[in-house]
């Protein structure tokens, strides 16, 4: 990405930091840290983890790098329940979060824990949904897919990272409606995440994926993939971008940012937290961290402690209201 277009806004907080990217204390850093990607390598999560495990200790805010370990299941519930229940108070642990974490939290997918249940941390970075098809699909445009799903709605496979209600459900979901189309009889297959939707995209197993751009962009460049449609509110002026269509553009007015995270657990120290909170706060304000959050395709979205907190309390309930549109929950 060009960061030419992002200078100015990260110039006042740079000069506002620059004094304090200092290296890290070793005393007061946590022990072994960790990063859980909950999901299979390949996707968003994965990603996430691996922009900082670099970034913290370019900026010598770690002595040595986190290790980065996966653990799939229920589209992040695995991971929010064990480190809830098992790993409360540890320190070293960050878990990656998205915007879809937070909507399967608005529908109770994660079982008897809510959103007050851990220490929400950082967001580092935004994306965008995507609809994704490969280089050869008959599918030129979003009208063409639409035009499928409104002759024959089962006719199309869809890959999505979760079931019924996932933000990857809820991007095809919001696209039947504005079409007319009952969201319930389109054909999904559920998927762990964006990697798992390019495998199977790519090998030929479904013919649809709702996806993001930041999880694409490796196969777009690579030739073997396109993208239908973005759902930003324009078009993302970066020299690899600048030619994907928006929805909003295609006669679809529909907007789905994936803001990227972490969260500890809810028996973290305040020490710590503040610890890590005062590393991310000196991490998102420098131009080092941004060319590698740009490298890694995503846009600037830097949010920490009780700002964040306050952010997600309301994302969850506006994707609650979402969720009782389409039926998902009571």
């Amino acid at each position: 990405m060009n960061l030419s277009l992002r200078k100015v806004a990260l110039a006042a907080g740079c000069l506002m930091f620059a004094g304090q990217l200092l290296a890290a204390d070793p005393s007061k850093e946590p022990k072994r840290p960790e990063c859980i990607a909950p999901a299979a390598p390949g996707g968003g999560f994965d990603l996430t983890c691996k922009l900082v495990q670099s970034a913290l200790v370019n900026q010598k805010l770690l002595t040595k790098p986190m290790r980065v370990t996966y653990m799939p299941g229920g589209v992040g519930a695995v991971a929010y329940n064990a480190v809830v229940a098992q790993r409360p108070a540890d320190a070293g642990t960050l878990v990656a979060w998205s915007s879809g974490s937070l909507l399967n939290l608005a529908q109770g997918k994660f079982g008897r824990f809510d959103e007050n249940a851990v220490r929400w941390l950082a967001a580092v970075g935004t994306s965008y949904g995507a609809i994704a098809v490969k280089s050869d699909s008959p599918y030129k445009n979003l009208d063409d897919l639409v035009q499928a799903l409104k002759k024959d709605p089962g006719s199309v496979v869809i890959g999505s990272g979760g079931t019924v209600g996932s933000q990857d459900w809820m991007q095809t979901a919001l696209i039947a409606k504005a079409a007319g189309i009952d969201p319930r009889k389109l054909r999904y297959v559920a998927l762990e995440g964006g990697g798992e939707i390019a495998t199977a995209l790519l090998g030929g197993h479904i013919q649809v994926g709702s996806t993001d751009i930041s999880d694409s962009m490796p196969h777009i460049q690579s030739g073997d993939m396109r993208l239908l449609a973005v759902f930003s509110d324009k078009r993302l002026d970066e020299p690899e971008m600048k030619d994907i269509p928006t929805a909003r553009e295609q006669g679809y007015d529909i907007l789905w940012p994936v803001v990227r995270g972490f969260y500890l657990g809810p028996k973290v120290s305040d020490e710590d937290y503040a610890w890590w909170k005062d590393a991310f706060d000196k991490l998102l304000a420098s131009e080092e961290f941004a060319k590698l959050r740009d490298q890694r395709e995503l846009f600037p979205f830097a949010m920490t402690g009780p700002e964040l907190d306050t952010y997600v309390k309301k994302q969850v309930a506006d994707y609650k209201v979402l969720a009782k549109e389409f039926g998902l929950i009571q």
